[in-house]
């Protein structure tokens, strides 16, 4: 897996800061933005996160380019409706010679799982193939391909969206994959914005675990994992 940051709003947390600081102000936005102080923003921004206003979070985006996931990682993504995402196509890049899988780890240690999975890849792999040199169109030939194929994806979330997917993604018994994808994410935008996303995490970094009796029992190993994250910032 390959998560990079490719873009995100400039000075995003003094963008944010600005739209805050409109709402209270009857001063122009020029105005607000000569009088808005470096040293400011971060007390404003933390008086602001605290007080649950976070509808201002929204005026700073950051996009991610995300390569190597299985399509069962993109399928749980897109329920996040909340962003954009433009991800490769099975209709017009044909994988007959280049199938690849993502393999869960449970499976490559255990290697009687592990000759299933190979099987079963290299035979689907085989079939599209065939249909592919029967003429057959990569549109159709696709629906042979399983969740495991790797895929690639452009994505862009608003602040405000990342904090909630991070609460959802980051936690324990999010599934591995998409856990590991948030993280990373995390990893790339505390240094952006430590303010914003310096307590994000699952939701048991700011408060009790939302999960109740299906918690993962780790919270306090949880709690310091992120923590030390966003100390290493």
């Amino acid at each position: 897996m390959n998560v990079t940051l490719i873009e995100h709003t400039p000075n995003p947390e003094r963008t944010v800061a600005l739209a805050a600081r409109l709402c209270y102000s009857p001063i122009s936005i020029d105005g607000l933005r000569d009088k808005l102080a470096e040293t400011d923003i971060e007390a404003f921004l933390d008086k602001i996160m605290t007080l649950g206003h976070h509808s201002v979070l929204e005026h700073a985006s950051f996009t991610f380019g995300i390569e190597g996931i299985s399509r069962v990682t993109s399928h749980q993504l897109v329920r996040h409706r909340i962003a954009s995402f433009s991800q490769q196509s099975q209709r017009y890049v044909s994988h007959k010679d280049n199938f690849l899988s993502i393999m869960p780890n449970s499976i490559a240690e255990n290697s009687e799982a592990r000759q299933i999975f190979d099987f079963m890849s290299e035979a689907v792999h085989k079939a599209y193939a065939q249909l592919i040199d029967m003429g057959i169109p990569p549109e159709d030939a696709r629906y042979l391909l399983p969740n495991a194929t790797e895929t690639k994806l452009v994505m862009t979330m608003n602040a405000r969206e990342l904090l909630h997917f991070f609460e959802l993604r980051c936690c324990q018994r999010a599934q591995w994959e998409i856990r590991d994808m948030a993280v990373a994410m995390l990893r790339l935008v505390q240094p952006v914005s430590p303010v914003i996303f310096g307590k994000a995490g699952p939701g048991c970094v700011s408060g009790p675990c939302p999960e109740g009796k299906f918690c993962c029992g780790e919270t306090e190993n949880v709690r310091a994992f992120y923590r030390n994250l966003s100390e290493a910032v």
